[in-house]
């Protein structure tokens, strides 16, 4: 029958993704266990074996890594983490979810007025007050709605005085229609979910409206959440990474974007990411929340300037969350391609 051949087929591609990897390693099997533990997961009985190959080839690939990372041949480390069990294929159709507009490439930027002619050495707003803590957006590619919240909490801190975590389920369900044309957990961008803040006078705090990683289907937004606003949003020059840290340096935190599809920037650990082959088509949204430069003087040419980013796989992901991308490293992984920020 038609569905003993289909199952037939799926066995067959089965087979060929296990047998394409190395055998289980004995050896390994109480590390396996607490990292199943530890990560609360649990498989059919079928799907086990395949996915303990999978964390075991990024188990080594991890390791690999950090063994060049000591022979001085990265400027970063990696480490094993809840993403473990997904091939590079999966955690980028599960974790990202920018979405570009293609139209915006050649769209001129007016009327930009920051520019510094020295600018501080170093600037962290976490010290400031203006950063809340690092969220999870699960497996939903609704990074463009955290990257949005970030922006705009940190504004709402700077005109009130008041640090308020804002509901990115709010712009997951509301700005998934033919006005605003983003795709909820299937992705978005921030200068839109900025203009149905704009236009719906408001934004509910994240204690009023939760966050689900889901799509819950229709807007529930009701006036009476608002717990922030803002009059519009301003572009930052693109492919600019100066102007990219004077807005950060005067405005505050700043929506960005940069390619996140590199399996090294899955098992991020620690230090200042560089991958020569990391591209600029972006397709992952975070929080430029400062930069700085590091203190650490390599004998090999290594990045030492970074921006200091906040990304939305909770804190077991990367440095509690955050990761430090080189700058001024020809707009590495097109880190200043799309920059933009709300007017509160």
């Amino acid at each position: 029958t038609e569905t003993k051949m289909a199952a037939l087929v799926l066995l067959v591609l089965f087979g060929t993704a296990m047998s394409s990897m190395q055998p289980q390693d004995p050896e390994l099997n109480s590390a396996w266990n607490a990292w199943k533990n530890s990560h609360a997961r649990q498989y059919r009985e079928d799907e086990e074996g395949y996915r303990r190959k999978v964390w075991e080839d990024n188990l080594r690939f991890i390791e690999q890594h950090n063994l060049e990372h000591s022979q001085g041949n990265h400027s970063y480390t990696l480490g094993m983490n809840h993403f473990g069990d997904l091939t590079q294929q999966e955690f980028n159709e599960l974790m990202t979810g920018f979405s570009p507009d293609e139209s915006l490439e050649n769209t001129p930027v007016s009327n930009w007025t920051i520019s510094l002619r020295r600018s501080p050495r170093e600037v962290d707003w976490r010290n400031k007050g203006y950063v809340t803590k690092v969220k999870n957006q699960g497996a939903c590619g609704s990074c463009w709605a955290f990257s949005a919240v970030g922006a705009l909490e940190g504004q709402h801190f700077r005109k009130t005085g008041k640090l308020v975590s804002l509901s990115e389920q709010n712009l997951v369900d509301c700005t998934k229609n033919i006005k605003y044309i983003n795709f909820g957990c299937r992705g978005g961008l921030m200068d839109r979910a900025f203009k149905y803040i704009k236009d719906n006078k408001g934004i509910a705090s994240d204690k009023s409206y939760p966050y689900t990683a889901k799509d819950n289907g229709g807007c529930r937004y009701k006036p009476g959440q608002k717990a922030a606003s803002c009059r519009g949003f301003k572009w930052v020059p693109r492919k600019n990474e100066k102007a990219l840290r004077d807005a950060v340096a005067v405005v505050g935190p700043i929506s960005v974007a940069l390619d996140a599809g590199r399996r090294t920037f899955q098992f991020y650990r620690s230090g200042i990411y560089y991958d020569r082959k990391c591209s600029k088509t972006i397709n992952h949204a975070v929080v430029a929340v400062g930069y700085g430069v590091s203190l650490f003087k390599s004998a090999y040419r290594r990045p030492t300037e970074f921006w200091i980013l906040k990304n939305s796989w909770g804190r077991q992901w990367g440095d509690k969350g955050y990761i430090r991308l080189a700058r001024n490293y020809g707009n590495h992984c097109g880190i200043a391609n799309y920059a933009v920020y709300p007017i509160v």
